[in-house]
């Protein structure tokens, strides 16, 4: 019969989610990691990691854990959680089957935004694009639109822009939330042309986005692209947590400075958690401080 019952359970296997697991069963835990899409979460979409010192490449990085873990011995379910209960001073599971856990790590991370606006799901992997680094090839000789202000907005603008013939980054401040490397990176590039005060109001097209319609400054205008790339900031992932752990504005989980929710033994790292850095080097030292604190109270 199939183990169902384990010291550790971790919902996602992003970076912080493997990293955990991977600490939790060298330290000598039973480890369970549960996953719907694809492991890796977000930083799959990332070709070069500018803030971890020694990946080449998100994938590269998600890759080697996900091998490590499974040298070691860590169980990886490719299944849905959909509800964490706490129950007799442990876990019940649900993932289409139930699973029992004495603690549960939640690195079930963050999704992108999207605008809400209309075509934008409609030409979704038809000119709508999630991932530059994935998809800038197609956009050859192309004139393309990045939405944000922000680090990822400002990395994705400068991968189109080897593709590219024109780059607009649409931003609906006067200046960028960046780091400011990148903001002068920016600036340095002829093919990125940055309309500020502007948002987007509808994506337009036939077969494929052909058209965006923006307000800028208050007034409406079409102006051709091929490709909407929308960097406008996360979601977490927070369905499956159990009740009674708090939420923060951005509805990320809250936590106190180890990492543990208000459900004693319900841990959250990541980007699901109120006050992570968003800085993959933070995301691992978290997922190795809650692990080793796992490990300790199961003493």
């Amino acid at each position: 019969m199939a183990q169902t019952s384990y010291d550790l359970i971790v919902i996602g296997e992003g970076v912080s989610g493997l990293a955990c697991a991977g600490h939790a069963r060298r330290a000598g835990l039973s480890v369970a990691t549960f996953e719907s899409n694809l492991f890796g979460g977000l930083v799959i979409n990332v070709n070069e990691l500018d803030s971890y010192r020694g990946a080449e490449s998100g994938t590269l990085l998600a890759s080697e854990l996900m091998q490590a873990n499974s040298e070691a011995g860590v169980a990886s379910m490719q299944k849905e959680v959909t509800a964490i209960v706490p129950a007799a001073g442990a876990f019940e599971v649900a993932a289409g089957g139930a699973y029992r856990a004495r603690q549960v790590a939640i690195a079930s991370g963050a999704r992108l935004k999207k605008l809400g606006v209309p075509g934008e799901d409609e030409y979704e992997g038809r000119g709508v694009s999630r991932c530059a680094d994935c998809d800038a090839p197609l956009f050859q000789d192309e004139e393309v639109i990045v939405v944000g202000g922000g680090d990822s907005a400002l990395q994705e603008a400068l991968v189109l822009a080897k593709f590219c013939r024109k780059v607009h980054i649409v931003h609906r401040g006067t200046r960028f939330r960046a780091r400011q490397h990148f903001v002068e990176r920016i600036g340095a590039e002829s093919r990125i042309a940055v309309l500020w005060n502007t948002t987007v109001e509808a994506i337009l097209g036939g077969k494929m986005v052909e058209r965006v319609r923006l307000k800028r400054d208050g007034k409406s205008e079409e102006i051709a692209a091929a490709g909407v790339f929308a960097y406008v900031g996360l979601e977490p992932n927070v369905a499956c947590a159990p009740a009674g752990t708090g939420r923060d504005g951005n509805g990320r989980l809250v936590t106190n400075g180890a990492c543990e929710t208000a459900v004693p033994g319900a841990w959250a790292i990541g980007a699901v958690r109120a006050g992570y850095s968003g800085l993959l080097r933070d995301a691992v030292a978290e997922a190795q401080r809650v692990a080793q604190a796992v490990r300790d109270r199961l003493d």
